[in-house]
């Protein structure tokens, strides 16, 4: 999972967009989290302010954090990239301005950096008052408190999961689209990821408590629901049940008031034919797929220590498409993995034209201490951009020639609240359709203006070049719908 798949103002979603009820209050302080990384990142921090707000802390509103008038602010970090080091302290450096004007303003750092650097942050930057790891953000309250008293950072982070992190109270960020995590860790041993060190093994929660955090998601208002996984696919096979992650999709499709269900991210080793099934059955499981191929070569695949080949990859994807002809599938891609030559690169490119992803999240190789790609012979940083380049460009025009096809076509928008830049100005809202292509919507005159939870029906009159637009003319004929 990587954070480009989320648009800026999803990514950035903390506590403090949706409505608080002590808005004139700081109880215990007024909080602020900056979010790095994916979607587990995101649905950590929920975790955090959550546990933070039980605690009698306030979420503080744009208004204050803008105006700096905050108590505490937390940096949920990231460890996927080799800038990630550079991007915390260069972040908690810029907050050290703020802590010499406001010398009562705590600093906290969590999330998979605090879990790898533990001490070093503290001694990097004394200023930071608390460092808490993935594992453990329920101790965060309690490493505050302690630096109060003491006055010096507080270090704690748990290399063993004793809880899972969806036990802890969740100050979720939207009221109408939510993550609910079915497992946490990770079993694999690619040679270029640090996640099985930053989230340990892969453990799964009990179906039936995924299923009732579902229910009360949906009673609290929420419309869709995306399941959460380093590898979601593998749900169940602890236990001996590999059918367990089609039958938790199915048992989804059974929860009324839901009406999507997304999930990220499986794996290709474990994506089976009832997963496919599941998929194209269960009415309110969206058709999107977001299935990382990191490499179109079988040579570097094996490198990558990656236990599938692009045989059984493509093999994957055909099934798809002839299960769900309206499939919209997305990747991630590696590129300058080591020991990559121009034919291994050739073979990426070929893939990538035959499988017509919708998107593709692309990466130059960023070596992580720690790991075993780390220590191979690496390609040559100018070599890898030129061809982070050629398949860029590739990329983009796949891209661009699959959104022309919804041109003309009606389709479902669920409006998200997250607005486009010049929405404002061109009187759109902005969601996302089923198979969660981006959507930003005009409102004809003398129209309804949907709300945020509201889902559109509106026929699709330009693609962009990575959404579309609906600027529909029922008067022409064109549809314009809101359901409610």
């Amino acid at each position: 999972m990587n954070e480009d798949m989320m648009t800026e103002t999803e990514r950035n979603a903390t506590a403090q967009d949706a409505p608080t009820a002590r808005m004139g209050e700081r109880g215990k302080g007024l909080f602020q989290i900056h979010t790095l990384g994916c979607q587990m990142n995101v649905h950590d921090s929920e975790r955090i302010a959550g546990v933070l707000e039980a605690d009698g802390y306030v979420p503080a509103t744009e208004e204050q954090i803008d105006g700096h008038d905050v108590d505490l602010i937390v940096l949920n970090t990231c460890a996927v990239r080799e800038n990630a080091a550079e991007r915390m302290y260069g972040t908690v450096g810029l907050w050290a301005e703020m802590k010499r004007q406001r010398p009562n303003l705590q600093i906290a750092v969590g999330g998979c950096m605090a879990q790898l650097d533990r001490q070093r942050i503290a001694d990097k930057a004394p200023w930071i008052a608390a460092v808490f790891g993935t594992k453990n953000i329920g101790s965060l309250p309690r490493l505050l408190e302690q630096n109060r008293v003491t006055d010096l950072p507080q270090v704690e982070v748990a290399d063993q999961l004793e809880y899972f992190p969806s036990d802890l109270p969740t100050a979720r960020a939207s009221k109408v689209s939510s993550w609910v995590s079915i497992s946490v860790g990770c079993n694999n041993t690619c040679t270029f990821c640090i996640v099985p060190t930053t989230r340990g093994k892969e453990k799964d929660r009990r179906p039936g408590d995924i299923l009732a955090e579902v229910r009360d998601c949906v009673q609290s208002g929420a419309k869709e629901v995306t399941l959460l996984g380093q590898n979601v696919n593998s749900f169940g096979y602890g236990i001996g049940d590999r059918y367990a992650f089609s039958k938790l999709l199915r048992a989804c499709g059974e929860i009324e008031g839901l009406e999507r269900v997304r999930f990220t991210s499986p794996h290709p080793a474990a994506f089976t034919d009832d997963v496919i099934a599941a998929m194209a059955e269960t009415p309110n499981v969206m058709h999107q797929l977001h299935m990382p191929l990191q490499s179109g070569s079988d040579k570097i695949l094996r490198a990558m220590r990656r236990s599938y080949r692009t045989a059984k990859f493509m093999d994957i994807l055909r099934k798809v498409r002839e299960a769900m002809p309206d499939a919209q599938i997305s990747t991630d891609i590696i590129v300058g993995f080591p020991g990559e030559t121009e034919e291994d690169f050739q073979d990426t490119l070929r893939i990538v034209e035959e499988a017509r992803f919708s998107s593709a999240f692309t990466f130059i190789y960023s070596p992580r201490p720690g790991t075993p790609a780390a220590e191979m012979e690496q390609v040559p940083h100018d070599v890898s951009q030129e061809r982070f380049e050629r398949l860029v460009a590739l990329q983009e025009r796949i891209t661009e020639e699959e959104l022309k096809k919804f041109e003309g076509t009606d389709v479902e928008v669920m409006i998200t609240g997250t607005q486009g830049k010049k929405d404002a100005a061109t009187h759109r809202v902005t969601g996302r359709e089923r198979t969660g292509t981006l959507v930003h919507i005009g409102v004809p005159e003398g129209e309804p203006m949907p709300g945020i939870g509201d889902f559109v029906t509106a026929t699709v009159t330009h693609a962009g070049r990575h959404n579309l637009i609906a600027d529909p003319d029922p008067k022409a004929g064109q549809t314009y719908h809101v359901r409610h």
